[in-house]
C-alpha cells in the first residue's frame, strides 16, 4: 500500500505513534544514533518531525538515498518555506544575509552547473597529486614536532587542525605569511547561533586577498579564478563565495573525520596492527572509515514535484532529510554494516553524497585522510588515547565531531 504525504507544512502522524524527532544524538563517537535503526524499521523513507514540529521525510535506505539524490526534483533551495533545517542554528541560512555561504551547496542548476564547472578543474586527481608531497611533508613535520614537545597532547590542536588548514591554504593560494591568520579565522569556535556574523571577518580577508591577487597573482585555486575576474566572466563577490564554501564544507568535516579516524583505529587495535604491517591495506581502510564514520547529521532537500520512492509518495513542496550515516549502515547494501572491516571492498558509500551535489573535494579529502593517518601511525608507533573514550568531549550538530582528542605516547 502506498503512503501519501500530507499537504506541505501539514503534520501527518503514522497510525502507530507520533513521528520521531530530529536531530538525534550520537552516544558513541564512531556509531550513528541508535534511533536510526528504529527509523529504518519503520521504512526506508519515513515521516519524522523537525525540532520545530514540522514534518519532513527522513531517508535511511541506501538505494532510496541514491535514487533521490540523483532525482531532478530534489532541490537545495534553502529559501523554500518547507526546506528542512535539522538544527535550529541553520534557520539563519534562510535569511538574505546568508547568501555569501550558499554557492555550490545551496544552488540548483543551471547556476550550480556553472559554479561547479568553475571549481572542478582545481580538484582533479592530477591537481591533488601535485600537492600530495607537500601534505606528506607537513604531516611528518607536525607529527615530529608533537613528539619532540612532550609525551602527550591534544591531537586536534597540534596535528589535525594545522594539517587541514595548511592543505586548504595551499589549495586556495593563501600567502605563506598569512597562513597562521587564515587558520585562526577558519577555526574560531563561533557561537552556532551567530554563524552568519562569524563569517564576516573571513569574508573581508578573502575579499582583500583577491584584490591583491588581481595585481600580484600566485599559485592556487583563487589565482586560477582571478583570471576570470579580470576577464569579466566571473564576479569577485562570487569568487569570495566559492572560497567561503570550500572552507565551510571542507575544513571542519575533514578535520573531524581525521580525528575520529585516529580514535576509531585506536579502538580497533587488531586492525590498526594489520595496517602497520601491510601498507597496501590503507586504500580500503580509508574508504571503510569514510563509510563507517559518516559525520553528517542530515542533508536537506525540498521536492519540486511528486516522487514515488520506497513505497511512499513524496509530494511537491515536501521537505526531505537524507540521513547518510544510516544509509551507510544499511544491511541491504553492506554486510555486517555496524562492524569496522578494513578488508571490506567498499563501493557506493554515501559519505560524499551522490548526484549533482556530490562533494567536489572528495579526491582531496581521501588524500588528506590517508596521509594524515598513515603518517601519524608510522611516526608515532606508541600512540594511544590518554583518556577513556566515554570521557572524551564530543560535539553534536549538523557535522558530528570531537571537541578534543587527548593522546599520549
Amino acid at each position: 500500500m502506498t503512503e501519501t504525504a500530507a499537504a506541505p507544512g501539514t503534520p501527518a502522524a503514522p497510525p502507530e505513534s507520533a513521528p520521531p524527532e530530529l536531530p538525534m544524538t550520537r552516544t558513541c563517537p564512531y556509531h550513528p544514533p541508535k534511533e536510526y535503526e528504529d527509523l529504518r524499521a519503520r521504512g526506508s523513507v519515513t515521516r519524522v518531525r523537525q525540532f520545530d514540529g514540522r514534518p519532513v521525510w527522513a531517508v535511511t535506505g541506501h538505494a532510496e538515498t541514491r535514487e533521490l539524490m540523483s532525482h531532478p526534483a530534489m532541490s537545495v533551495n534553502r529559501f523554500h518555506p518547507n526546506f528542512p533545517m535539522p538544527i535550529p542554528a541553520l534557520t539563519q541560512l534562510q535569511t538574505p544575509r546568508s547568501a555569501a555561504i550558499g554557492a555550490l551547496i545551496r544552488t540548483d542548476p543551471p547556476e550550480h552547473t556553472k559554479q561547479r564547472r568553475d571549481i572542478l578543474p582545481s580538484f582533479t586527481l592530477k591537481k591533488i597529486a601535485g600537492i600530495k608531497p607537500e601534505i606528506e611533508k607537513t604531516a611528518a613535520r607536525l607529527a615530529d614536532d608533537m613528539v619532540a614537545a612532550g609525551d602527550s597532547a591534544d591531537l586536534l590542536d597540534v596535528y589535525v587542525k594545522p594539517l587541514v588548514a595548511m592543505v586548504l591554504s595551499q589549495l586556495l593560494g593563501i600567502p605563506y605569511e598569512d597562513r597562521d591568520h587564515f587558520e585562526d579565522l577558519t577555526y574560531r569556535r563561533f557561537d552556532p547561533e551567530q554563524v552568519v556574523d562569524a563569517m564576516a571577518d573571513l569574508t573581508d580577508y578573502l575579499d582583500r586577498l583577491l584584490v591583491a591577487k588581481e595585481t600580484e597573482p600566485g599559485e592556487g585555486l583563487l589565482d586560477d579564478l582571478v583570471t576570470q575576474v579580470k576577464a569579466g566572466t566571473l564576479d569577485r563577490e562570487e569568487l569570495v563565495r566559492y572560497a567561503l564554501v570550500l572552507v565551510i564544507a571542507g575544513q571542519e568535516t575533514t578535520a573531524n573525520t581525521i580525528a575520529l579516524g585516529v580514535l576509531t583505529l585506536l579502538e580497533h587495535p587488531e586492525q590498526l596492527a594489520e595496517l602497520r604491517a601491510d601498507s597496501g591495506l590503507w586504500r580500503n581502510a580509508v574508504e571503510e572509515l569514510l563509510r563507517f564514520l559518516s559525520l553528517t547529521g542530515g542533508l536537506s532537500r525540498v521536492s519540486t514535484a511528486d516522487v514515488e520512492v520506497g513505497g511512499v509518495t513524496i509530494r511537491e513542496g515536501d521537505g526531505i532529510i537524507f540521513l547518510n550515516p544510516a544509509a551507510n549502515r544499511d544491511e541491504a547494501q553492506f554486510e555486517r554494516p555496524n562492524e569496522l572491516d578494513i578488508h571490506r571492498n567498499v563501493r557506493n558509500h554515501l559519505s560524499f553524497g551522490f548526484g549533482i551535489h556530490q562533494c567536489i573535494g572528495q579526491n582531496l579529502a581521501r588524500v588528506e585522510l590517508d596521509v594524515a593517518l598513515r603518517t601519524l601511525f608510522d611516526r608515532v608507533p606508541d600512540l594511544r588515547l590518554d583518556r577513556p573514550v566515554d570521557e572524551i568531549e564530543v560535539k553534536q550538530g549538523l557535522v558530528f565531531g570531537l571537541a578534543e582528542l587527548p593522546v599520549a605516547w
